[in-house]
């Protein structure tokens, strides 16, 4: 621990996060949740002993290995490091740190590239779900390329286009993309839309629970008795999408829906799951958008018309395109594709010093 720890700081989509090849860290699931702790700086609001950024945006990690599984390329744990409290979470996915795995995995040789080659394509297991994503991303003399001209909501300027294509990530927490078998179910006197399509959410019209879905994050957060409410039917709603008891749990995540304001096609906020969310995550919005495409959801009753495959789902600081496949010709919807574009950016490469354990010095 003198000498440091391996790690990089990355931006990932419109998250920022710290990634680990594997062998840095230790094997024991214990030991490591509790190192990494100790390097983001948990528990502090503040996170001021450590690396994290005191928001759940900023407060995640990547844990990268070569993947021995045929046809994969790397192997990718995805683990939430809560901020105020003892807590490191692997129960989801994050498709935007995500973003930044194939270039990670090309910086530290964790895979090989023709020196020649213009764009790299890197297969990629998402250890969380089982899932599987192909990144392709521009190289140039065996390194990623961090320049471009791509521009995504929530992230100043531009940078190297990121292109995510998902494979069976439908159902992949929940066990099936509507894990109650319906479109819509009633909580509390709300319709709800329990949908996993990569990241479980619960989608609700904003004007069922008495919001316009327009509000800023701050005033949703400042009003306690819709937090409440929410959390209420986010404890009913777990076991109803196969995740047991979820009061300690990052998910399922939390949308409200209205009808767009920008050029979308429907407008959101999101809890994740007590925070509302500066934009919307990369899989939750991949979600959200599948729930618009479905017929009798509280989504698409909210909607713009949807022609084709794209969906814009647009959020407190602009939007997000989901591009989204569903086969319906027996009657149950199955997801064929699912793809979006992200951008990440190498930030530090180096060693970082984790805070000592209490007593030691």
């Amino acid at each position: 621990m003198a000498e440091g720890i391996r790690c990089a700081l990355m931006r990932g989509g419109s998250s920022k996060g710290a990634y680990f090849e594997e062998g840095d860290l230790p094997s024991a699931e214990a030991d490591r949740h509790d190192l990494l702790m100790r390097i983001l700086g948990t528990p502090d609001p503040r996170q001021i002993d450590g690396i994290g950024g005191a928001h759940p945006l900023t407060s995640k990690v990547a844990v990268v290995r070569p993947s021995a599984a045929d046809g994969i390329d790397l192997d990718y744990l995805f683990l939430q490091v809560q901020v105020d409290r003892p807590e490191v979470s692997d129960s989801q996915n994050c498709g935007n740190l995500l973003a930044g795995v194939g270039p990670f995995g090309v910086e530290r040789g964790l895979i090989d590239i023709d020196p020649s080659a213009a764009e790299a394509t890197v297969r990629i297991l998402m250890r969380n779900t089982g899932s599987v994503a192909t990144a392709g991303f521009p190289v140039h003399q065996g390194r990623p390329v961090y320049e471009g001209d791509t521009a995504i909501s929530s992230v100043p300027g531009t940078a190297a286009a990121v292109r995510l294509d998902f494979e069976g990530i439908a159902g992949g927490s929940a066990g099936a993309l509507l894990p109650t078998g319906a479109v819509a179910d009633r909580i509390d006197g709300v319709a709800c839309t329990l949908i996993d399509n990569g990241m479980p959410v619960v989608v609700m019209a904003a004007a069922s629970l008495g919001v316009t879905g327009y509000e800023a994050c701050a005033d949703l957060e400042a009003d306690a008795s819709l937090r409440t409410r929410l959390e209420a039917i986010r404890l009913e709603a777990g076991p109803l999408m196969n995740l047991g008891d979820v009061g300690a749990k990052s998910v399922p995540k939390l949308t409200l829906v209205a009808p767009p304001l920008d050029g979308g096609h429907l407008c959101t906020r999101t809890f994740i799951p007590h925070r509302c969310h500066d934009a919307i995550g990369v899989l939750g919005a991949v979600s959200v958008g599948t729930a618009a495409m479905l017929a009798g959801s509280p989504a698409a009753e909210v909607s713009a018309p949807i022609a084709g495959e794209s969906v814009m789902v647009e959020h407190p600081t602009g939007s997000f395109e989901a591009v989204i496949v569903i086969d319906t010709t027996d009657g149950v919807p199955a997801v064929e594709r699912a793809g979006i574009v992200r951008t990440a950016r190498m930030l530090m490469d180096g060693r970082v010093f984790p805070r000592p354990r209490p007593g030691r010095a």
